[in-house]
């Protein structure tokens, strides 16, 4: 089984589409106070997309020792999709925050209605996501289940979602874990309780106890 370094283990958080650095601050700051060393990966998420953020992420992480990634939206399938890529990175724990891992149907809609500049060179992916995940690292999911987003403005999501992710869009076979907070797709970065959660999977390899704790 993978394991993390107890003594400051290493992490880089990864933010979605139309975002930049500061936008996973928040979520950045939480995790140091908890113990861990975080760098934050920025890229262009329009312009560039996955041709370009994915290539640069693996650069980054070829021959740095174990590294775990935290991917909010976009950034989740950006970071599976490197380790799809380059399998043999010291990679031991991926979390996903309201990633579209089967696809989004919001970005679907977009493309549908005409919008597709707006998601750029990140569409593909978007609408798409990946098939089910199969590399070394664990991989856990945060979905939000508040449906104040994108998506539910334009009437493109069916059931549970964040408001611009579906409950359904993530989850995919392989996943390590899974756990549902109740907050909006941009919540998930800024909740305290999602840190939490994200800070036991890093360690633990699952949101185990921390979920127990949300849910009672």
């Amino acid at each position: 089984m993978n394991t993390v370094s107890a003594d400051k283990p290493r992490v880089i958080v990864l933010h979605g589409i139309w975002n930049a650095r500061a936008w996973v601050g928040p979520l950045a700051w939480r995790l140091r106070a908890r113990g861990f060393q975080v760098g934050v990966f920025g890229y262009p998420s329009v312009f560039g997309g996955p041709d370009v953020a994915v290539p640069s992420l693996i650069g980054r992480l070829r021959g740095q020792g174990p590294v775990s990634l935290v991917g909010h939206s976009l950034g989740g399938l950006v970071a599976l999709e490197a380790l799809r890529q380059a399998p043999e990175l010291d990679v031991p724990r991926v979390v996903c925050l309201g990633s579209p891992l089967c696809g989004s149907e919001t970005a679907r809609a977009l493309a549908g209605h005409g919008w597709a500049a707006a998601l750029g060179r990140s569409g593909g992916l978007l609408q798409h996501g990946l098939p089910a995940w199969h590399g070394r690292a664990q991989v856990g999911l945060v979905a939000g289940s508040v449906p104040h987003g994108l998506g539910a403005l334009m009437g493109a999501l069916h059931g549970d979602s964040d408001g611009t992710v579906a409950l359904a869009e993530t989850r995919l076979p392989g996943l390590a874990d899974h756990c549902v907070v109740p907050v909006s797709h941009s919540g998930l970065v800024l909740s305290p309780e999602v840190a939490a959660l994200v800070a036991a999977f890093l360690r633990d390899g699952c949101f185990g106890a921390a979920a127990a704790q949300r849910a009672a």
